[in-house]
């Protein structure tokens, strides 16, 4: 995926959850947005009096997440368990750092996209201007109740900046017998028929039934990002 297309999931959903290490041990969050994009990657802004700016400065870090189209349980399914309506969850974490003054005009020289951010800077001189350069996350895509497609979840993983990212899902290794447990027990649809039998990681939701039930210890532990 590129910067373009991570940045339609962001705008879509809108406003995210940002959260920074605090100096007290703790993790905290707060709601805020990015307001542009461009090949250096993605921009929000806070204000220098703020916990959460000295928290950056002081980790250069920075997670995000967020929903759409929204977090409310509409109703119950056939199972009488609580449904999300279709949609997708979003995730990204990285290495942020600030811009100066002449770095946010020289941006807006070339983008209108950063009208709000010099304009925010006059009328609230503590406003500063961060820079999200490198990260990656992941689109968690759901439909849960097989509304619109064939499986429950599609997960798509990106990266920027010179990281790299690791794919989603459990792994099946040559211990396998082929015995068709995990198969029998997936409901997201994941497990392959095979000799050994495979794993489509995009629609692992990771819930670990396969490894619970794998004889032979066959079924790997997914990785991080």
């Amino acid at each position: 995926m590129n910067l373009n297309q991570i940045y339609d999931y962001i705008e879509r959903i809108g406003c995210l959850t940002f959260s920074t290490q605090g100096s007290d041990g703790f993790v905290h969050s707060r709601i805020a947005h990015f307001f542009a994009y461009d090949n250096d990657g993605f921009y929000f802004r806070t204000m220098y009096v703020k916990p959460f700016y000295r928290e950056l400065k002081e980790s250069g870090s920075v997670t995000v997440s967020g929903i759409y189209p929204q977090s409310q349980l509409t109703e119950k399914n056939y199972s009488h368990e609580p449904e999300f309506s279709q949609g997708y969850t979003f995730r990204m974490y990285g290495n942020a750092r600030e811009l100066t003054a002449d770095e946010v005009k020289e941006k807006y020289a070339s983008s209108e996209k950063f009208k709000t951010a010099v304009y925010d800077m006059k009328k609230y001189p503590a406003t500063r201007c961060f820079l999200l350069y490198r990260g990656k996350g992941e689109i968690y895509d759901y439909d849960f109740e097989k509304k619109f497609r064939s499986h429950k979840i599609l997960r798509k993983r990106f990266s920027f900046g010179g990281l790299s990212h690791n794919d989603p899902g459990m792994r099946i290794n040559g211990n396998c017998i082929a015995c068709g447990r995990c198969y029998d027990i997936c409901t997201f649809d994941a497990v392959r028929i095979g000799n050994p039998f495979s794993i489509t990681g995009e629609r692992c939701e990771e819930c670990g039934s396969c490894y619970e039930t794998c004889p032979r210890n066959a079924v790997e532990l997914p990785r991080d990002l």
